[in-house]
């Protein structure tokens, strides 16, 4: 039996995360190691490798969508960046992250999570 991956135990609960958003389908969740605050991770909740696997394709991007948005309002910035890379995890997710510099500081993750809930469009 294969080890379960870092998303797959999220997903059944055996570790915890900062979430910004679920549903039957996808959750999302802030990434531990940011690139910027608000660094989010989209992912499915059926285990694909490849973002282009993932079903429902269309709901997965109308889903990243919804989060971009929420991070534009939340930072005040149009810039979001968004990564399909995918080789660190062998599970499809999709990064999305403000254009803004990443200070260095310890950030507040639960703090921020809860920001960019209230932002969710």
């Amino acid at each position: 039996m294969l080890e379960k991956t870092i998303f797959k135990r999220i997903i059944d609960g055996e570790i915890s995360c900062y979430k910004i958003y679920e549903d039957e389908n996808f959750l999302v969740f802030l990434d531990i190691l940011p690139e910027a605050p608000g660094h989010t991770l989209i992912i499915p909740k059926k285990e694909y490798r490849w973002v282009w696997e993932v079903e429902p394709y269309d709901k997965y991007w109308q889903v990243a969508r919804i989060i971009s948005k929420a991070l534009q309002k939340t930072f005040k910035t149009d810039m979001i960046i968004c990564n399909v890379v995918g080789e660190e995890v062998p599970h499809a997710h999709i990064k999305l992250f403000p254009g803004i510099p990443k200070d260095g500081s310890e950030k507040e993750f639960e703090m921020i999570a809860q920001r960019i809930r209230e932002s969710l469009i």
